[in-house]
Formats: C-alpha cells, structure tokens, sequence
C-alpha cells in the first residue's frame, strides 16, 4: 500500500487540518493498486476502478473540487480509522456506477462489522429550519457548517452506489450514518443507493430538498429513513428491511428502532414544533419490513412508522409490516393536527404489524381530548383509504422476513397489484413521481435491486 505523499503532518491544536498530498506516491505514474486517502482534497481528481481507495479518518471535498468515482470502485475502512468522506457545500461528487458496476463503500476487514466504516456525508446549500446548528459525527468545525437559501443546488451524482457496515458513533446522539444528507439540494442526482448493516441510520435528511429514487436500508441498527430539520423532498420506490436481533445500544436514552423516524425540531434544542420549514417529506412506493417478533427480536425495536414533533407527510401507495411496538403512531398534538386535517396522510396503503404490537398509537399529546388511536384508524382507513391487514400473508408478497434472502415482490393475486395505485392527490402529481399501476416497491415482474444491492449480509 502506499500512503499520502507528506506523511508527516502533525496534529494541530487548533483544530486546523493538516495539509497533505491527499493520493499518490509521490511522482511519476501511479501504478499501486491500493491508495491511502486522508485529509483534505481541494482540487478535483478521479478514482478508477482498478485501484482501492482505503478512507483514513475523515476525508473532505472542498474548495470547488469534484470528486469523481469510476463505475465499479471500491472505497474501503479499517475499523481503526472509520473513514468518513465528507463532500462539502462548495464541492461535487459524481459517483455514477452501474448496474453491473456498482460503486462500493465498504469495510477493509477480513471479518466485518457496523462501524468498521464511519460513512458518506453530503453537504448542500438548501434551505433548512435549524434544527442541527452544525453537522453531526465529529466533523472538522472548519466543515461543519451546512444549508444555505439554494433550495435548487447540486452535491453532484450517486448512482448505483452501496454503502456497507457504516456507522461512526462520537457521543450519544451524534453520530455519522450511511448516508447522511444535511440540506441538499434538489439539482442534486441520488439513485439506486443501498445502505448495509449500518451501526446507526441507514438515511438522514437533515433538511434540503433533493429527491431521490431506488433506496435501500438493509439490516441497519437505527431508524431506516429518519427525517427532519425541514426537509422537503420527494422520494419513489424504497425498501427498509430489518434484522429483528441487530439494534444499535441505546443505553438509557428511551430511543427506539424504526423504520420510519419523521420530526421537524427537537424540543431539546429549544425551538417550537412549528419552526419553518416544517419537514414535509412527498412519498410513494414504498415497502418497509420490520423484524414481526421473530425470535431474538431487540427489545429496542419500535414503529413501523413514526411521524411526531411536528412534521408533515405523505405515505403512498405504500406496504409497512411487522411494526414491533406499533404500525402507524403519530406523536405530539401539532403532528395529529396535521393528519387530522388532512395535511398528512398515509394514503392508499397496506398497513401490518406485529401480533404484540397495536396497529394504530397517538401519543405525546398535551390535549389529550384532541384525538385516539380509534379515531387514526378511522381516517386512515376511510378518507385515505388504506388497509390494516391482521395477517401479513394477506398482503402476498414472495417472502418478506426471510431476512437473509427477503422477496419482496407481489405473489399472484397479491393486492399490491390488483388493488391500483393512485396518484390523485396534488402533492403526487409532480412530474418526479412515475404514475405506476402497483403498491409497494415492485411490481410482480421487475427486480430494480438485481446485480448491483446485495442481501445476506
């Protein structure tokens, strides 16, 4: 292996970085096959598929730079470094693999593991509620920083990209994802992007507004897709599977795994539930799987879905099964008020939990008198016409918790395909959402996952 060219940089006590030749060995033509990465890259440059990129510490992107990554490279990390590559608000990264050729952000271990990498950071200038001050994970403050009041901005291109055994814990509550976006904007290109056996989240969105299509969460200890600080993106066809006995630690916090965690602000940083802009994420095609009470289940499993401290949403055209606690709970008096208007919906969906969990939860209400679970379920299954089925095979799909190998697609006279989907509401009529016939992810004939997700992991 090679490393950085000036592999003699101090640590400063300023918390300045330290300036260093980020690849290379140091002149002629660079022929190593594996490339330490660390510090910082101000100029752009590409990684090529026959090389290994090997993220020492935290790695970041600035000054203008665009990162370009081959189809088909792998970015690796040892457990003792947990690279973290950071694209910063003034940079670009385009990292368009394929089908064939997926880009692949992984462990460098012989045995792997959550956390032997710390994860993927994009940082945009989109408008955000300030929810986060700075970003999370033990950034440089000299990059911490992120949003801006360009709601149309561009961080550049992930495509076909998987991103495995993530996870960088630095204090309770303030840790790096699998992907982490923190206001990105809407030029931004996010698609085919599966997320692995993360140690935390597999996709937060701290606000921003970019849209994205084909993700995966596969095996991840924290929440799925966690939503907040205003985001305002749209996001078509996505799966969220779990393993029933891998959480992360949650110690004494209180906190619970979902597949879905939806907030606009935290009380704890000292802002109204009604802080601008309000999280309002626009959603279709969804399939979430939560772990059904298998044997071994975490008891630090939750919701299917929890939407709470007042954020807004649609669910559509979409199947959540095997909630832990609950399948649909809806948090916080501001959070019901949206769903009970009619702001929120979850919306022409399958809806199933597990045989201890209840289907429907309000909680966290300061008016108690302003709604129950009864009253959820009512609208949920009338005015929004979604269905609750007791009983999971219902639904037909080929083998949803079989964790190693899950099939997620509609069997015959599945209602996920003989039931339409439906596309009438206005916030579904943007151009963005492909005005398909199915429920769920997939419909009974394609495999948008085939040879470039993997599963058993």
């Amino acid at each position: 292996m090679i490393a950085a060219t000036n592999t003699s940089c101090k640590k400063s006590d300023d918390n300045t970085l330290p300036s260093i030749d980020t690849i290379g060995n140091g002149g002629g033509t660079d022929t190593a096959k594996d490339v330490m990465v660390r510090g910082v890259i101000k100029a752009s440059q590409t990684w090529t598929k026959n090389k290994t990129y090997h993220l020492r510490g935290y790695v970041y992107v600035t000054d203008g730079a665009t990162l370009t990554i081959e189809p088909g490279t792998k970015i690796v990390s040892n457990k003792d470094s947990a690279g973290v590559l950071v694209i910063y608000s003034d940079a670009t990264i385009n990292a368009a693999g394929s089908p064939t050729e997926p880009i692949v952000f992984t462990s460098a271990e012989t045995s792997p593991a959550p956390g032997d990498l710390g994860g993927v950071i994009l940082v945009g200038q989109a408008t955000r509620n300030g929810n986060h001050s700075v970003i999370e994970g033990g950034v440089n403050p000299a990059y911490s920083a992120f949003g801006g009041t360009n709601d149309q901005h561009s961080s550049g291109t992930l495509k076909y990209v998987r991103i495995e055994y993530a996870g960088k814990a630095v204090n309770p509550g303030d840790e790096v994802n699998g992907l982490s976006l923190y206001g990105v904007g809407s030029g931004t290109i996010i698609d085919y992007v599966e997320v692995v056996r993360g140690l935390d989240d597999a996709f937060e969105f701290f606000g921003g507004t970019v849209n994205c299509k084909h993700l995966i969460a596969y095996n991840c200890a924290d929440d799925d897709f966690d939503i907040d600080d205003g985001f305002r993106g749209k996001i078509q066809y996505a799966l969220s599977v779990k393993d029933p006995a891998f959480t992360d630690n949650k110690g004494t916090s209180g906190d619970i795994s979902n597949n879905f965690e939806v907030d606009n602000v935290n009380p704890a940083n000292g802002f109204l539930f009604t802080k601008t802009p309000i999280t309002f994420p626009i959603l279709s095609n969804f399939t979430a799987i939560g772990p059904n009470n298998a044997a071994g289940t975490s008891t630090d499993y939750g919701y299917g879905m929890r939407w709470r401290r007042g954020s807004k949403f649609i669910l559509a055209n979409s199947i959540v099964m095997g909630g832990q606690k609950a399948g649909l709970d809806i948090d916080d008096d501001s959070t019901v008020s949206y769903y009970k208007q009619g702001i929120s919906k979850f919306y022409n969906s399958f809806l199933n939990a597990s045989a201890v969990a209840v289907p429907y939860k309000v909680d966290k209400l300061v008016n108690a008198a302003l709604w129950d679970a009864a009253s959820l379920k009512t609208i949920t299954e009338t005015t929004d016409k979604s269905v609750y089925y007791e009983n999971a095979a219902d639904v037909k799909l080929g083998d949803p918790f079989n964790d190693a190998a899950p099939n997620l697609k509609p069997g015959a006279g599945s209602p996920a395909i003989t039931i339409p989907a439906d596309f009438t509401l206005n916030e579904l009529g943007d151009a963005f959402f492909d005005k398909v016939s199915f429920i769920g992810a997939f419909d009974a004939t394609n495999d948008w996952t085939t040879g470039w997700a993997v599963w058993g992991k």
